[in-house]
């Protein structure tokens, strides 16, 4: 199913028609677990034109809670796709010369198969029974999603954070099917303490009473406070401290130090925090979260190759980008350099960047000139590479 969306932007898009596509799977995926989906769909949007030697498309790999809506407006939209600063015409990944494809994975609640799908052996939601999944489910499902739009090879395979593990994978186990990486602000696992942060995350939702074991759904119930609770703990953690003084400091939304009768006194901070959390919990879903933090937890590249990542990375082929950010302390500039030390070390063509930024983590998701014109950049060598 395809529809069209026409974009409706300020002065800071100009995507014009953005195709959003319900794409039907119909190949069973064996997952990592041992499990199997028959088939699955993915919700996709695609912006500017492919080729037609079909050899300028991007693939954009979301991070944790993202979704398809990358770039672009939609009716009664508020802001546009998560990445519109990046995604456009003369943007970085400029649509007047690349044919981006930006879908939402497995095991999302943005309309691809997921907790929320259909289980076809109970005909009820599947809930807290969806499969586990891993990084490489995802690769596997993209990689399926390139038979729909009959592309051999992409020209970059791109994300942040979780997005830029997907594109390491990519480059290891699918090497000859991308031209190039970019990873941002990413790592090749987690760390203990980034681990931490998402149990309490998953904590927080599981103690909610309205949880219910994951079985919520069908009781027509939601972990609002618990999900609220999640989002404000990891909202934190991609921040920075400077960017939050900068942003909030110490300001008050309500009340006053100084007034006896004030009853309640609020921070900006508190305020902001609570409003993210509480949007957050009446759009995503509890089930998908707990599934996602757990496969972000699951990922090691270096795993399967005894624990060399310059050994996964010589099956690799493609350039890379590997760019970080001074500020994001979740996963810092040390872990991108160790990416880039074991790149170098497995002989691979790498270019490596640190941003200076105060914006935490989300400096990935922000405007930043340099950070747009290296990205630029490194796009322009591969498109002088395409065969249009």
């Amino acid at each position: 199913m395809v529809t069209k969306i026409v974009s409706n932007p300020p002065d800071t898009s100009n995507l014009g028609e953005i195709q959003a596509e319900v794409v039907h799977i119909t190949e069973p995926l064996e997952l990592l677990s041992g499990q199997r989906l028959l088939d699955h769909v993915l919700c996709v949007e695609t912006y500017g034109q492919l080729n037609k030697n079909k050899s300028n498309a991007v693939l954009i790999c979301h991070a944790l809670t993202g979704s398809h809506h990358a770039a672009g407006w939609h009716a009664g939209d508020k802001k546009p796709g998560w990445w519109d600063s990046i995604i456009g015409p003369g943007k970085s990944i400029d649509t007047e010369q690349f044919f981006v494809v930006s879908p939402s994975n497995i095991g999302t609640c943005h309309g691809s198969t997921g907790p929320l799908s259909i289980n076809p052996k109970t005909n009820s939601a599947w809930g807290p029974n969806f499969p586990k999944l891993h990084i490489s489910d995802w690769t596997a499902s993209q990689r399926m999603l390139m038979d729909h739009y009959k592309i051999k090879c992409w020209a970059a395979v791109v994300g942040g954070s979780l997005g830029g593990m997907q594109a390491m994978h990519w480059s290891v186990a699918y090497p000859s099917r991308l031209l190039s990486a970019i990873v941002i602000a990413s790592a090749m696992k987690l760390s203990a303490q980034n681990i931490a942060f998402n149990e309490i995350a998953r904590r927080a939702i599981k103690e909610d009473p309205d949880f219910l074991k994951g079985y919520y759904h069908e009781n027509k119930k939601k972990p609002l406070k618990g999900l609220a609770l999640a989002r404000m703990i990891g909202h934190v953690t991609y921040l920075s401290d400077l960017s939050m003084a900068e942003k909030f400091g110490r300001e008050l939304r309500n009340g006053d130090f100084l007034d006896e009768k004030s009853e309640s006194v609020e921070f900006k901070i508190e305020s902001y925090l609570n409003y993210q959390g509480d949007k957050f919990a009446y759009e995503f879903d509890a089930n998908s979260y707990i599934l996602l933090t757990k496969m972000l937890d699951y990922f090691d590249l270096a795993l399967e190759y005894n624990n060399e990542p310059s050994t996964a990375f010589e099956l690799a082929s493609c350039k890379f980008l590997v760019l970080t950010f001074s500020s994001d302390w979740r996963f810092p500039p040390e872990r991108s350099r160790e990416i880039t030390k074991a790149l170098i070390t497995a002989g691979r063509d790498v270019t490596h960047a640190e941003i200076s930024s105060s914006q935490g983590h989300d400096a990935f998701l922000l405007p930043n000139s340099r950070y747009q014109k290296i990205f630029s950049t490194f796009l322009q060598r591969i498109a002088s590479n395409v065969n249009y």
